[in-house]
């Protein structure tokens, strides 16, 4: 018998593997050159967004006043520039605009408190009677507990909550801190807000001014597409919450359950402040409908609280929002989740503007890439910078663009390689 040929099993048995091709070594090792700068970039890049949070939240005492300064003058700007362009002084304009605002607040108050005042009483005296029926409840079939027994376990509850009053008492001055710092913020938003709206005509073109001719198209461009971002989405946060309050309070009215109107409009400022503020407001209706109409009525208010607040949440708002800012509605659902996450009810709040601000400038910055001239405005204008009338200044001043000349073919001057006539910027 001839031998065994045991090379050809162990040749099969092995990966068959290309011959080398000369260059594979320097090919690969340029990969890896390319690997190596584009990790480094992008470590730099998340360095340089670990930094600015830092700075950011240094300075986030001085930055949320001015954030909620510009929020709410977007919302009083369109009433100053009516007054404004009917002559009215920007200082008198501002300021009127500006009281009839906290007058218009102050009257909202001044409103719903007799209806609260007059009604409080008779709640108070039905979550007794809510109470005393709860303790009856709680003594009849199937529990049956014992007077003793129910009297044993409110013990309980007094000795933990004296035992942890000192955690409790924190809890409380966090609580008192936190609602100080927010009046204080607020009142320096309000001076913000009279100034913004005094002399925010002057930010675009001194902001341009600091930057040079050539950028300062491009800064007066992005200004006003952030304004107008900023703008539409306390419009939408106020139409969101128009919704909420509607149909929560067309709920309360027909299940007549006291207090429709404060409820209504505490669910509508509730729309500003996400998660948190719908959760209280929808609690406070519960609670109310609980102790006015009985467990019932109180199930059917839950019941509607939640479809509403569901369908707003999930469906309305991403919807309205992802199609005013031109965001699809699960970026919005996921900034949302990570604003609040991150930084709590405002970060849940200001989530959503941030984006957008965001999505503004990489268009812009994309569009410039691509050369399609974002600062161009619809009507074919851009912005300049000019010398103020009396010298001492300067100005922003709207000129045309020249459109670029086609050929018979149909090719642009920028397709040919030349360069298309510039109107002097």
């Amino acid at each position: 018998m001839a031998p065994r040929d045991r090379s050809e099993p162990e040749r099969a048995s092995v990966a068959e593997t290309p011959t080398p091709v000369h260059g594979r070594g320097p090919r690969l090792q340029a990969g890896i050159r390319t690997l190596a700068v584009f990790s480094a970039q992008l470590l730099l890049i998340a360095a340089a967004v670990v930094v600015v949070g830092w700075v950011l939240g240094r300075f986030w005492v001085i930055l949320l006043p001015v954030v909620l300064g510009l929020l709410i003058s977007t919302v009083l700007w369109p009433s100053t520039r009516f007054l404004r362009d009917h002559g009215w002084p920007p200082a008198l304009a501002a300021v009127t605009v500006l009281l009839a605002f906290l007058a218009a607040l102050s009257g909202i108050v001044v409103a719903i408190a007799p209806q609260v005042a007059d009604q409080v009483g008779e709640l108070a005296d039905q979550a007794t009677i809510a109470l005393e029926d709860i303790q009856q409840w709680l003594q009849g079939p199937p529990l049956n507990l014992q007077q003793e027994q129910i009297g044993t376990a409110v013990d309980q509850v007094i000795n933990s909550i004296q035992g942890n009053a000192q955690n409790i008492a924190g809890y409380a001055l966090t609580g008192a801190s936190a609602v100080g710092n927010g009046l204080i913020n607020l009142v320096l938003a309000l001076v913000l807000v009279f100034f913004f709206l005094k002399d925010g005509p002057r930010w675009v073109p001194w902001l341009a001014a600091q930057t040079g001719h050539k950028a300062a198209p491009h800064v007066a461009a992005l200004s006003y597409k952030t304004w107008s971002t900023l703008s539409e989405f306390i419009k939408q946060q106020a139409l969101v919450g128009f919704i909420d309050a509607f149909f929560i309070g067309l709920g309360l009215w027909i299940l007549d359950v006291p207090l429709v109107l404060p409820l209504a409009l505490l669910t509508f400022f509730a729309a500003f402040i996400p998660i948190i503020g719908a959760f209280v407001a929808g609690a406070f209706a519960v609670l109310i409908a609980l102790v006015d109409e009985g467990l019932t009525v109180a199930l059917i208010v839950l019941v509607i609280v939640l479809v509403v607040q569901q369908i707003e949440g999930n469906v309305l708002q991403p919807i309205i929002q992802g199609r005013g800012f031109n965001i699809h509605a699960a970026v919005v659902i996921l900034a949302v989740t990570a604003g609040g996450s991150l930084f709590g009810i405002i970060g849940a709040f200001l989530a959503v503007p941030v984006t957008a601000l965001i999505a503004v400038v990489y268009r812009y910055v994309r569009d410039e890439l691509d050369e399609k001239s974002p600062e161009v405005a619809d009507d074919g204008t851009r912005t300049r910078l000019a010398d103020d009338e009396d010298g001492e200044g300067t100005r922003l001043v709207r000129e045309e663009v020249a459109p670029p000349r086609t050929d018979d073919v149909g090719a642009t001057e920028h397709d040919r390689g030349v360069e298309p006539a510039s109107p002097g910027v």
